[in-house]
């Protein structure tokens, strides 16, 4: 599974939103990794802000 899915599934499973830190956080990636996946996931559409700095699943 690429990073992309692992945060999405993440974020999934926490069930509210979620921002950069927490996602890395839950998933044991680098924080690195993770912005750069929610970059291409905000580029798809894949992810919505409901509130300033947290993301959610679409």
């Amino acid at each position: 599974m690429d990073e992309k899915n692992i945060v999405l599934e993440a974020m999934r499973k926490a069930g509210e939103p979620v921002n950069a830190g927490k996602v890395a956080e839950l998933t044991g990636l680098d924080r690195k990794v993770v912005d750069k996946a929610f970059a291409a996931l905000k580029k798809e559409g894949a992810i919505v802000s409901p509130v300033r700095c947290k993301w959610t699943p679409a």
